[in-house]
């Protein structure tokens, strides 16, 4: 893991235990992802991410732009995945931000489904 890597994952720590962010935290995180956290956190403010949780797992993943014509799908774990259709995309990209700034912040939209709807929802994908 980078040095940079390691600093993004403190910060995000720190978010996560609070759960608030501080010009510190934003500092930090905007001169690590330049324009793409720029972009994340216009899209968070718009409350532009959904976390979709089945039930009974409790399996989740996040989408992003959901009332748009094409919304982008994030998966948070120990390793980073984003899913648009087929293409796989930057690890680092606004959409990937966003959904690691609303998962700490725990600023999104709840959607609750069966876990039959959701691997309907990523069967499609």
């Amino acid at each position: 893991m980078s040095a940079s890597s390691l600093v993004a994952e403190t910060i995000w720590k720190e978010i996560e235990s609070t759960p608030t962010v501080n010009d510190d935290h934003l500092w930090s995180l905007h001169f690590l992802f330049g324009k793409n956290f720029e972009g994340a956190t216009r899209i968070v403010d718009l409350r532009g991410v959904s976390k979709i949780s089945a039930h009974p797992s409790g399996r989740f993943i996040f989408q992003v732009n959901p009332k748009e014509k094409t919304s982008i799908f994030v998966l948070l774990k120990t390793f980073a995945l984003v899913i648009h259709s087929s293409m796989m995309l930057s690890t680092e990209c606004k959409h990937q931000l966003a959904a690691r700034l609303a998962a700490s912040l725990g600023s999104y939209v709840e959607v609750k489904v069966s876990d039959e709807e959701l691997a309907a929802l990523l069967s499609k994908i």
